[in-house]
């Protein structure tokens, strides 16, 4: 089975077409929010270097954040839009997950930190299994401050990476001794690597039931509601 991946959560947008023989095109490239201009074009290059029509793919995977409310959006659409047409399923994966798997080799917990704005973070933390890798923290949305606690709560040698990592790494480690790593973006190659192991299990479900990971709520609706509650002074 063939699976087109999808990551648009970040500044990144990332492409990946992938199997049993593992990921054989990946594109990548910042633009600085310009999810929807990319993406297309990214899909039809990947197709034309891995030498495969669109009407060949099996199963449509994504990236459900937590990131960009943006990008995230585009990504979700293009994706379930694909599925759709092509009577597909798909399968939706954690830019958390996304990020943490790479750094699978490591004997420290695995924290993947993500910028969201308004001096936050979301952020999880994970540990090496046999095979891959396993959560110890449920994702979370919150300041460095609350991230730097729950680090000390762990008690233990912590490898970090993100964008977020990459903001605020001088300000986490002058609270606690971690090791910051090199991912800077979730990718779509592992994102179809997680998928595939996913679908040998068939983990997959209608695009109609694919749902974003929300950590906190889009600011057009808090701003919504700030209106309103003056409103009703």
């Amino acid at each position: 089975m063939l699976i087109l991946g999808l990551d648009t959560v970040t500044d990144q947008v990332g492409v990946a077409i992938g199997g049993h023989e593992g990921v054989i095109a990946n594109f990548e490239v910042l633009r600085q929010r310009r999810h929807a201009e990319t993406l297309a074009p990214a899909i039809e290059f990947v197709c034309r270097q891995a030498g495969i029509r669109l009407d060949e793919i099996g199963l449509v995977a994504v990236d459900i954040g937590p990131g960009l409310f943006t990008g995230m959006r585009v990504g979700l659409a293009s994706g379930k839009a694909i599925a759709q047409a092509l009577r597909i399923p798909m399968i939706g994966i954690s830019s958390l997950d996304l990020l943490a798997f790479p750094a699978r080799g490591t004997d420290r917990v695995i924290v993947p930190v993500i910028d969201a704005r308004k001096s936050e973070v979301f952020y999880a933390m994970y540990r090496s299994v046999p095979g891959g890798i396993q959560q110890v923290l449920e994702p979370s949305v919150g300041s460095i401050e609350d991230l730097v606690a729950d680090l000390l709560a762990r008690g233990q040698d912590a490898l970090v990476l993100g964008d977020g990592a990459i903001r605020y790494g001088r300000e986490i480690a002058e609270s606690v001794h971690v090791e910051l790593g090199d991912g800077a973006y979730p990718s779509a190659a592992p994102l179809v690597q997680l998928a595939h192991a996913r679908a040998l299990r068939e983990e997959w479900v209608s695009p109609g039931d694919i749902r974003p990971l929300y950590l906190r709520q889009p600011d057009a609706r808090i701003n919504w509601q700030t209106r309103a509650g003056r409103h009703e002074r």
